[in-house]
């Protein structure tokens, strides 16, 4: 069955969306309804608040999503929903939203991967040209994912420990920034320097894995030391170096592995990919060293969760007319 117009949910974690997609490559609307000043009393995504406001939005983002495309239910084609990986409760509350509006409106139910929809977010700028690696960045996840063709991943690097998002997160609570503490960090960074130096964990090994549990516990000593001491450090400058650790690790292996797999093209995916610092270090470097590979970077707007990203990922799938699977559940631990 050809696609052509698809309702999009998500709800993997804090971030209720839902959006309205043509042809995998048109974002007719994309409406987001942010959790993050329900959160930031506990420095964290709390589960059960999260599941909570997304069972008091997830009507009125679907309705706000169709009124923004000018759609109604029988100008679509299927209804395109996370099933995967996220918090088990807030998965929960999107697919069971997805089953009922494909049952009620009789249209194919597609699951979608919520990493290959960061991927695919890409493809909402412009058309993927395979072979290509995308660098995946976010709260949960820090991977390589190469793809030789369309619907083909392959996981070649991932993180070991903390993911990068993660560890933005625990720095900024030592450093005092409100949740989350990526944007905060990136913003002092842009004010300090990397007086600090601190170690570039598995760059010059020959994996192509990733380690930020080592950066996060050095940075926190360093901090504590201080305390004890007496002393006051410049928190641009912690912030700076923090992140110039951060950014050289996935630079470096990214530039490695794509110069080893010939890719056409690099992506940047995930919450992280918001990351002043990342977009420019990575920009730099491509132009530099892979003169003939297209780089990829999302807009801020698709690199946060979001429901469009799923809607353009669901256009890869092959589906059959009458693909209304009810006995479809939420896989908090799906892998690719």
């Amino acid at each position: 069955m050809k696609l052509k117009r698809v309702l999009a949910i998500e709800t993997s974690c804090d971030e209720t969306s839902a959006a309205v997609i043509e042809n995998g490559t048109e974002q007719l609307s994309n409406v987001v309804a942010s959790q993050i000043k329900s959160h930031q009393r506990f420095g964290g995504v709390v589960p059960e608040v999260a599941s909570r406001h997304h069972v008091e939005q997830m009507t009125l983002v679907m309705e706000a999503a169709l009124l923004e495309a000018g759609t109604s239910y029988d100008e679509l084609d299927a209804i395109a929903v996370t099933e995967g990986p996220g918090l088990v409760g807030a998965l929960l509350i999107g697919v069971n939203a997805a089953k009922a509006v494909a049952y009620a409106h009789n249209l194919p139910l597609i699951p979608v991967n919520h990493i290959i929809g960061h991927i695919y977010a890409n493809q909402l700028v412009q058309p993927l040209r395979f072979p290509l690696l995308s660098l995946v960045v976010s709260g949960g996840h820090t991977e390589l994912v190469y793809m030789k063709q369309a619907g083909q991943y392959e996981v070649i690097g991932e993180t070991r420990d903390d993911a990068a998002g993660e560890a933005y997160d625990k720095v900024g609570r030592v450093l005092g920034v409100p949740y989350p503490g990526g944007k905060h960090i990136d913003e002092m960074a842009h004010h300090g320097n990397d007086t600090f130096h601190f170690p570039r964990a598995m760059m010059q090994d020959d994996t192509n894995d990733f380690s930020f549990s080592g950066l996060k516990s050095s940075f926190i000593n360093t901090v504590h030391n201080a305390q004890q001491k007496g002393e006051v450090l410049d928190k641009n400058d912690l912030a700076a170096s923090f992140q110039a650790a951060v950014v050289e690790v996935l630079v470096n292996k990214t530039i490695r592995c794509a110069k080893e797999r010939k890719v056409k093209q690099i992506v940047l995916a995930g919450g992280v990919a918001a990351n002043k610092g990342l977009r420019e270090a990575l920009t730099a470097a491509t132009s530099e060293e892979l003169t003939e590979v297209e780089l990829i970077i999302p807009p801020l707007s698709l690199c946060g969760d979001n429901a469009a990203m799923i809607g353009a990922a669901a256009f890869t799938e092959s589906i059959e007319p009458d693909q209304l699977d009810l006995t479809l559940n939420a896989k908090p631990g799906l892998s690719l």
